[in-house]
C-alpha cells in the first residue's frame, strides 16, 4: 500500500492524545520551565502495597533461582514448558491484573521490579511476560475494555493463557497509515484478513490483540482467539538474541471475530495502541536497569580479580572510567524507572514523554553498558559462557547480554522513532499557539488567528527564558547537604540548560517552520538534551529520597553526583552540535549514494546475502504453509 506523506502524517496525528490530562514534568522541562516540585518530594508508599509487592518479589525470586536456566533457554532457543507451567502456578502471568479478575494486582512499581528480576534470570522469559501483560490483552482491556470483556478475558490471562499484540506488518513499521490488514463488518461479526510480522508471543499465544483497518472508519483493535479458523502461524522467527522469544509471522484469512470482541470504537485502534504503550514501554527500561546491575557486579568483581602491570585493572584509568560509567548510569536508570513507575501509580499525571524517555534512555544506555562490560572482560567478553566453563573458568554470559539487549533499541518504537515521538510532544504547545504560522498551506485567516495567539503566548513565555532560579547560588538548597556532594549545583545547571534548550527550540522553529519535522537529527539532539536533563533530575531526587530514608544516602549522593558530571559533558557536546554539525554534508552524500554515484566503493567484496525480495509478499489469502502455532499445556 502506498500513501502520501500528508496522509501518513494525518493518520499519526489523529491517533495522538491531543489534550494533556495532567501535569508533566518533562513537558515543562522542554518548555524551559524547571518544575522539580512536580516530582519532589516523593510521597511515601502505601505500607500494605509495599508489603504485598515485596512478598510477591520474594516468591518470584525463589522460583527464578530454582527453575529458570537462562543459558539453557539461549542454547535451546525456547522457554521450557515446565518453566511456563511454574510461572502460571505462581501467578506471574497475572502480576498486573487486578485481584477481582484473578490476578496478583501489583502496581507499576512492583510489576516493573518483578520484570527486572525475571529479566536478569532470562531476558526471553521477561519478554514473554511483559509482552503478555504490558501490550497484550490485559493492558488495552484494562484501559479501554468493557466490563464484560474484562470478565471474559482477564481471568484467562491471569491463569496463564498467553496473549500477543499484532500490529506490525512486513511492509508496515512506524507508518500506520499503510496498514494493510482489514476488518470487514459482517452482521454481528468482523472478517479479518492480513499478515502480521514480529508477533511476540504469537507462536504460542492463546489470545491476540489484532489491529486491522475497518473501511471508512480506520484502524480498529480486536481481541481474537488464536485458534480461530483462518489463523495460521506461518513462521517462527529466529534472532541474534532473545533466542527463546516466541515471535513469528501470523496470517489471518477470513477470520470471524464477534463484534463484542472489538476494543473501543471503530477507528480508535491506533490511539488505543499508543496509549497502551505509554506504560507498557516501562517493561523495557526495567530489564535494562537489571542488565546495568549485572554489568556492574560482573565488571566490579572481574576488574578486581584481573591483575595487569602489578595492579587490578579497575585501578587503571582506562578500565576504571568504564566501570564508573556503568555504576553511575545504573543508579540513574533505576531512579528513572522508579520515578516514572510511581508517577504511573499515582495517576493524575501525563507521563507520555517521561515513559518514552525511560524507554529511549534505558535501551541506549544498557547497550553501552553491555558493550563496556565486553570490553572490560576482553577476549573473555567475546567468548561464550559455555566455552568458558568448558575450559575451567566462570561462565559469564557477557556476549549473550550484548545480543539480548540489542533489540531493545528497536522494540516498541526504535530509538529514531522514539526521538521523533518525544520531539512532537515537546513542541506541542508551540504547534497549538503558532501552528497556523508554521504550516505552509495555512490560509490567510488561519495565519492571522495564529499570529494573534502566538503574540500573546510568546510575549509572556520568551522573557521567562532570560533568567531563572538556576542563576541564584543558593537555589535548591534541599539538595545541598553537609558532607555530601552538592547536588543543588547540578539542579541549577538543569534549570539553566532547560531555558537554553527552550530558546534553541524556538530558534529552530522560527528558522525551519514547517520543515522542522524533516530536521530529524536536530530534533534528536533536542530530545537527547532534554532526556539527559530529565534523568539528571531523577537521579538527584532519588539520591535525596534515599538520604532522607537513611538508606545508603551518602553513597547515593556520590553516584548521582558522578552521573550528573558525566551527563553534563554529554549535554554540552549536544548543544555544540545543534549549530556545528555535518547534517547538510551528510544528506548531500546520501542523495548521491542513492543515485548510485558511489557503487565503486562497494567493489572488492563477496556478498553473502541470500536471494529474495527485500520485503515478503503480504497478499491476502489462505495459508500455503503448515501452521507452526504451539499450544503450551
Amino acid at each position: 500500500m502506498t500513501v502520501s506523506e500528508d496522509e501518513a502524517r494525518r493518520v499519526a496525528e489523529g491517533a495522538r492524545q491531543r489534550e494533556w490530562r495532567g501535569p508533566s514534568f518533562a513537558r515543562e522541562l522542554f518548555l524551559g520551565r524547571f518544575r522539580p516540585d512536580l516530582i519532589h518530594p516523593r510521597p511515601e508508599p502505601d505500607p500494605e502495597v509495599a508489603r504485598h509487592g515485596q512478598e510477591y518479589l520474594d516468591r518470584l525470586r525463589a522460583f527464578c533461582e530454582r527453575a529458570i536456566d537462562g543459558a539453557r533457554i539461549d542454547r535451546e532457543g525456547r522457554v521450557p514448558d515446565e518453566v511456563v507451567a511454574g510461572l502460571r502456578e505462581i501467578g506471574a502471568f497475572g502480576m498486573k491484573i487486578a485481584p477481582e479478575y484473578g490476578g496478583i494486582g501489583l502496581n507499576h512499581l512492583y510489576y516493573n521490579r518483578a520484570l527486572a528480576l525475571v529479566g536478569s534470570a532470562s531476558p526471553a522469559v521477561g519478554a514473554m511476560l511483559s509482552a503478555h501483560q504490558s501490550i497484550g490483552v490485559p493492558e488495552p482491556l484494562k484501559l479501554f475494555g468493557t466490563e464484560e470483556q474484562k470478565r471474559a478475558f482477564l481471568p484467562r490471562c491471569a491463569r496463564g493463557e498467553i496473549s500477543a499484540f499484532l500490529l506490525t506488518e512486513p511492509d508496515v513499521g512506524s507508518d500506520p497509515a499503510r496498514l494493510a490488514a482489514t476488518a470487514e463488518r459482517d452482521g454481528d461479526s468482523y472478517l479479518l484478513d492480513g499478515v502480521k510480522l514480529w508477533t511476540t508471543n504469537g507462536v504460542v499465544a492463546d489470545l491476540l490483540v489484532v489491529m486491522a483497518k475497518v473501511p471508512d472508519a480506520g484502524i480498529t483493535a480486536f481481541v481474537v482467539e488464536a485458534d480461530s479458523p483462518g489463523i495460521t502461524v506461518e513462521h517462527r522467527n529466529e534472532f541474534m538474541g532473545l533466542r527463546g522469544l516466541e515471535n513469528g509471522v501470523t496470517r489471518l484469512h477470513r477470520v470471524r471475530v464477534p463484534a463484542v470482541n472489538r476494543i473501543g470504537e471503530e477507528g480508535e485502534g491506533l490511539r488505543i495502541a499508543l496509549t497502551t504503550l505509554t506504560t507498557g514501554r516501562l517493561a523495557m527500561p526495567a530489564t535494562c536497569a537489571a542488565a546495568g546491575k549485572w554489568c556492574l557486579r560482573v565488571g566490579r568483581e572481574w576488574s578486581q580479580a584481573r591483575i595487569q602491570w602489578g595492579k587490578p585493572i579497575a585501578r587503571h584509568e582506562a578500565i576504571g572510567s568504564r566501570l564508573a560509567f556503568i555504576a553511575a548510569t545504573t543508579f540513574a536508570m533505576e531512579a528513572v524507572l522508579d520515578l516514572v513507575s510511581e508517577l504511573a501509580d499515582e495517576g493524575g499525571r501525563d507521563i507520555r514523554i517521561e515513559a518514552a524517555i525511560a524507554k529511549l534512555y534505558g535501551s541506549e544506555m544498557a547497550w553501552r553498558m553491555a558493550d563496556d562490560l565486553v570490553q572490560i572482560r576482553g577476549g573473555r567478553g567475546f567468548e561464550t559462557a559455555d566455552s568458558l566453563v568448558a575450559r575451567g573458568e566462570r561462565g559469564v554470559p557477557a556476549e549473550q547480554l550484548l545480543r539480548d539487549l540489542r533489540i531493545y533499541r528497536i522494540f516498541e518504537g526504535s530509538s529514531e522513532i522514539m526521538r521523533l515521538l518525544i520531539a512532537r510532544e515537546a513542541v506541542d504547545t508551540h504547534l497549538k499557539v503558532a501552528g497556523g504560522l508554521i504550516e505552509p498551506d495555512s490560509s490567510l485567516t488561519e495565519k492571522r488567528r495564529a499570529l494573534t495567539a502566538a503574540g500573546r503566548f510568546y510575549a509572556r513565555w520568551l522573557p521567562s527564558l532570560a533568567v531563572g532560579r538556576g542563576q541564584l547560588p543558593l537555589s535548591y538548597g534541599d539538595f545541598h547537604v553537609s558532607r555530601h556532594p552538592n547536588l543543588a549545583a547540578h539542579l541549577r545547571y538543569v534549570e539553566r540548560a532547560a531555558r537554553r534548550l527552550a530558546r534553541e527550540t524556538f530558534y529552530a522553529m522560527s528558522r525551519w517552520r514547517g520543515r522542522l519535522e524533516t530536521k530529524q537529527r536536530l530534533l534528536a539532539r533536542v530530545v537527547d538534551i532534554g532526556s539527559e536533563l530529565f534523568v539528571m533530575t531523577a537521579a538527584c531526587v532519588h539520591a535525596e529520597r534515599l538520604r532522607d530514608q537513611d538508606d545508603h544516602g551518602r553513597q547515593a549522593y556520590r553516584l548521582a553526583d558522578v552521573f550528573c558530571r558525566q551527563a553534563r559533558q554529554r549535554v554540552e557536546a549536544l548543544f555544540a552540535e545543534l549549530m556545528h554539525n555535518t547534517d547538510v554534508a551528510d544528506q548531500a552524500l546520501v542523495r548521491q549514494l542513492l543515485e548510485g554515484d558511489y557503487r565503486w566503493l562497494e567493489d572488492g567484496i563477496l556478498d553473502p546475502t541470500a536471494e529474495g525480495p527485500w520485503i515478503a509478499d503480504t497478499t491476502p489469502g489462505p495459508a500455503t504453509t503448515p501452521n507452526v502455532h504451539r499450544h503450551i499445556p
